[in-house]
């Protein structure tokens, strides 16, 4: 729309991608501040709960009563500000938007099969749930090799040469990217607060990333792969760091709301997505790390008690081996947010050390 706008009328202010993003930002944090006291009040009527997981540490059983799908607010106001402020025609902002709807839907389908069954295991099956990630990012994946110009190319961290051209194989590649850090987000979403500030850190990182890849003469001076029109989806990662900021005003400690798995999948379907664009898969694992450690923990338990029948950990994922041990929640999430930052700080050393 303000795009439109600067078409029509020559506002020259809204043909630049970082006024829009500012606007796109404050349309989202006020829209979300203003939506989800309303959401609580509903929520909290309807009963839509969270489930507590049976075998869940003790402390967690007084978050029974927290309602759940906190996330269907951000999302909207995201595509809201999206709206508002993006380029449509644009195929990245199309395949950006398509990410965060459609493992939304995903999610809000979850929910709802675990809020009407009262519990975590009346949700989507493994196997449903993995299935329709498949064919959503499948979907993503495909736009971004035959509609848009994103190279297929490999690339490693601080190397500025890619490595080998991926080409046909580049979708399955992608479609993998999306549904880990999908899932990791997810498995990070157990604390208040826990996995929404890692995510405004991954999504400034490679909002970063994305701006300096779709500006040619950025690109160009710092050796980053050039991947032109990309620069458009930052408007949407400002969006949602908007929306996540106001969201975390009442999912902060104790919160007052949780995001569920419509936003938890989401975001981290988002965040693939972005490092994708940015050509920055690999450095996803630095930018992601808090998640990236979170998912580790799950694979090395159930790997370590299924050959060894041993556990390496109280439990899994990682903050509810600290929780058992006895750290405080608040005390866990702070630190969480601290090796977030530092790594993301890390990450972004990459854009002047290849």
């Amino acid at each position: 729309m303000l795009y439109e706008i600067y078409n029509i009328f020559s506002i020259n202010l809204f043909q630049y991608i970082t006024v829009r993003a500012g606007a796109a930002f404050f349309i989202a944090f006020i829209l979300t501040l203003y939506i989800l006291p309303k959401f609580i009040s509903w929520a909290k009527k309807k009963k839509a709960n969270q489930p507590i997981y049976h075998l869940a540490p003790k402390t967690h059983q007084v978050k029974s009563n927290t309602p759940t799908m906190g996330g269907v607010v951000f999302v909207f106001s995201t595509l809201v500000a999206t709206l508002i402020c993006a380029k449509w025609s644009n195929p990245y902002v199309i395949g950006g938007v398509l990410s965060i709807v459609f493992f939304s839907l995903i999610g809000i389908k979850d929910d709802l099969a675990k809020i009407v069954g009262n519990s975590n295991e009346a949700g989507l099956s493994k196997g449903a749930k993995i299935t329709l990630q498949i064919i959503a990012a499948s979907i993503v994946s495909l736009i971004l090799y035959y509609y848009s110009s994103l190279p297929t190319d490999f690339y490693l961290p601080f190397y500025k040469h890619p490595l080998f051209d991926m080409e046909i194989f580049s979708i399955v590649f992608w479609i993998l990217v999306i549904i880990s850090a999908s899932n990791a987000v997810n498995l990070t979403d157990g604390l208040d607060g826990l996995a929404t500030v890692p995510s405004v850190f991954a999504l400034l990182s490679l909002g970063v990333f994305v701006y300096i890849g779709g500006h040619a003469v950025l690109s160009s001076y710092l050796f980053l792969p050039k991947v032109s029109f990309s620069g458009e989806v930052v408007i949407i990662a400002a969006a949602l760091i908007g929306s996540l900021t106001a969201f975390l005003w009442y999912n902060c400690y104790p919160a007052e709301i949780f995001m569920g798995d419509s936003g938890s999948l989401s975001i981290g379907a988002f965040i693939a997505y972005m490092a994708i664009i940015s050509k920055n898969e690999i450095l996803l694992i630095l930018i992601g790390f808090v998640f990236v450690l979170e998912t580790v923990s799950v694979i090395l338990q159930v790997g370590s008690f299924k050959t060894r029948k041993k556990r390496i950990f109280h439990m899994a994922p990682l903050h509810h081996h600290f929780e058992i041990k006895g750290w405080a929640e608040n005390k866990i999430i702070v630190r969480f947010w601290i090796i977030a930052l530092m790594t993301n700080l890390l990450a972004l050393m990459e854009i002047k050390l290849r």
